[in-house]
This record gives structure tokens, sequence and C-alpha cells, in this order.
């Protein structure tokens, strides 16, 4: 699906229909506006009946819940997608706040998902080796 998201926008690049600056329009089709944080939800909660919850307030698309890898138990959190902005929107303004299972949970709109690093982090590549470490001291000592 990201695949035919990308093509879609190169296609529409190579039209001219849109310019490189339309995060806006990337935005829109990729979910971003539609999708929902949800935050503070009880650990039984099931991603059926988050779903069936949110979907008092328009068309579910998608709701995941975040799972742990190592215990396999839910972290408490977890994303709902709309079919429109509208009812993002509207469940944004019902449930924020609210109880659900037992639990005050917190909604708010997703944020993009970014990725560790981004450059800013050099690649962790073990010790050094002890002969590099011992020729670049003596050259060091060398140049004093």
């Amino acid at each position: 699906m990201a695949a035919l998201a990308r093509i879609g926008g190169r296609h529409l690049k190579f039209v001219g229909l849109i310019n490189s600056s339309a995060s806006c329009f990337f935005t829109q089709r990729r979910g971003v506006a539609s999708k929902l944080f949800v935050g503070g939800l009880s650990f039984c909660t099931t991603e059926q009946g988050l779903s069936e919850a949110f979907s008092k307030c328009g068309q579910v698309v998608e709701a995941q819940i975040v799972m742990d890898r190592v215990s396999d138990r839910s972290k408490g959190f977890g994303f709902v997608t709309f079919a429109s902005v509208d009812e993002a929107q509207k469940a944004l303004m019902e449930f924020n706040g609210q109880q659900f299972n037992g639990r005050v949970i917190f909604v708010d709109y997703a944020k993009a998902k970014q990725s560790f690093g981004g450059g800013r982090y050099p690649i962790a590549r073990g010790p050094p080796d002890p002969v590099e470490v011992a020729a670049t001291t003596t050259e060091t000592s060398k140049n004093d």
C-alpha cells in the first residue's frame, strides 16, 4: 500500500499536479491526519474492543494496540485510524479524558513515525582495534 502511495505521488509530481512541498497532500494520503494516538489504555483492552468503541464516531479503518515484544503484553497505548479527518476530530473530542475499561484515556493526533538516529548518531561499530589505537597515538606524539 505504501508503495502505491509513493508511485501515485511520483506520478502526480511528474504530471505537475503537485510540487515536492505539498506535505499536506501526503499527510492526508498516508492517513496521519486521521490517525489518533490513544494513551492510558488498560492492559486488557483488545484491538477489537478499541475498534468497537471508537466506531461510534465514524468508520474505523484500523485499530492497533502496541505490544511488548518480550512479554507479549500491551504497552498501554495504541492507534486508531479513521476514514476521514472529521471523524477523527469527533473521536478526539469525545474520548479524550474519558474513562475506557476502567482507566482514563488520552487521545491526540498521531505524529509521523520518526526513524531512530536519523543520521545524527554514529553507527556503533564496537571497540577500536588496539593496533590502530597504538599507531594513531604514536603518529600524534611524533607530530608534537
